[in-house]
């Protein structure tokens, strides 16, 4: 079978290897569609800190099981499915307690260990999300980045009956805009300069879509809020203007959540923060448990994925996908690679 490999920054090598067979375990999956997201593409720039090569990429994901492990139960042949790629000691504080998205040992498939870009792939079942027969391949592997969303917004606890702000509507911000209006928010903006991901989040029946180049954040909040502002802002984008826009202008008391990584030291104003008594938090991937509510929120219509999905890319063209995105970064939001073609 066919799996791709990465030797070095922008250089991705295909090699013939065995096709894997399931342990006790395990299930082997028929790969059929995998999302590239940006991480990926700072691993192809050789951006990725925590990532070196070779490596195989590929951790958003869906396929179809072909072989179970004598051990696996509840599962079985041709049942569609995704992989949760976090691999964890199950040993550590956070892993004791419930949360080893925060794993001390942590380590993703594709960045710190083999990722899912093959035809084939075993992986243990406690990885293995079952997803609805009429879901489709494309949406079962854009199944991971709402899971990071979900979990984003669950870092409120629940957001129903808030207005909830969202800076940046790349692919991340879109559906964590969206998971908030599924999740019973009462209105929700999305902010960005882009126009077209501001169309796509108007496509997703986003409330309000505003471009920060018209009109800055502090009077989109006004317009859309009124005086009383958001209840609570997350940060899509990540920057230092980005962040620096949501501690300027929000509600006295409210709440900030960091849900796009830094590049780099941060410089924003603490001390805003401090006398506004705002509540940073951050969020970190995702548990089993935002898998579940990912696909019940498509499954129930709360979240349309397939307007996300710019362009798809045959397996052996997983170079083209990257040189593409490259050349089309401010028009392009989810590509997908079709591992079966």
């Amino acid at each position: 079978m066919l799996q791709q490999i990465m030797v070095a920054p922008k250089k991705i090598e295909f090699r013939n290897v065995s096709k894997p067979k399931a342990t006790s375990n395990q299930i082997v999956v028929k790969v059929m569609d995998i999302g590239i997201c940006g991480s990926d593409i700072h691993v192809y720039h050789g951006e990725h800190p925590f990532t070196s090569y070779p490596i195989t990429q590929g951790h958003e994901v869906s396929g179809e099981i072909v072989e179970l492990g004598e051990e696996v139960k509840n599962f079985y042949i041709g049942q569609k499915v995704t992989i949760e790629p976090q691999e964890f000691c199950g040993k550590c504080y956070p892993c004791r307690n419930g949360k080893y998205n925060l794993c001390e040992e942590l380590k993703v498939m594709g960045f710190q260990t083999t990722g899912t870009a093959s035809e084939y792939f075993a992986v243990d079942v406690s990885k293995v999300t079952p997803l609805p027969k009429d879901m489709s391949f494309e949406e079962g592997a854009m199944i991971e980045p709402l899971a990071v969303a979900v979990h984003g917004i669950k870092q409120m606890g629940s957001v129903e009956g808030l207005n909830v702000a969202v800076i940046g509507a790349g692919p991340i911000g879109n559906l964590v805009a969206q998971v908030a209006k599924g999740m019973g928010a009462s209105k929700v903006l999305v902010t960005d300069v882009s126009d077209l991901r501001l169309k796509k989040a108007k496509e997703c029946n986003i409330d309000a879509c505003i471009n920060t180049k018209e009109k800055n954040f502090g009077e989109a909040l006004l317009k859309e809020f009124g005086p009383d502002k958001a209840d609570v802002i997350y940060d899509c984008a990540g920057n230092n203007i980005t962040m620096g826009q949501a501690i300027k202008y929000a509600r006295k008391g409210s709440v900030i959540v960091l849900v796009a990584v830094f590049a780099g030291l941060a410089q924003v104003d603490l001390a805003v923060a401090n006398d506004h008594e705002l509540d940073i938090k951050s969020t970190m991937m995702y548990r089993h448990e935002d898998y579940v509510d990912a696909i019940k929120l498509v499954n129930e219509g709360k979240v349309r994925l397939a307007p996300l999905i710019s362009k798809t890319f045959s397996f052996r063209d997983y170079q083209k996908a990257y040189e593409y995105i490259d050349a089309n970064r401010e028009t392009t939001m989810k590509v997908i690679i079709k591992v079966q073609e």
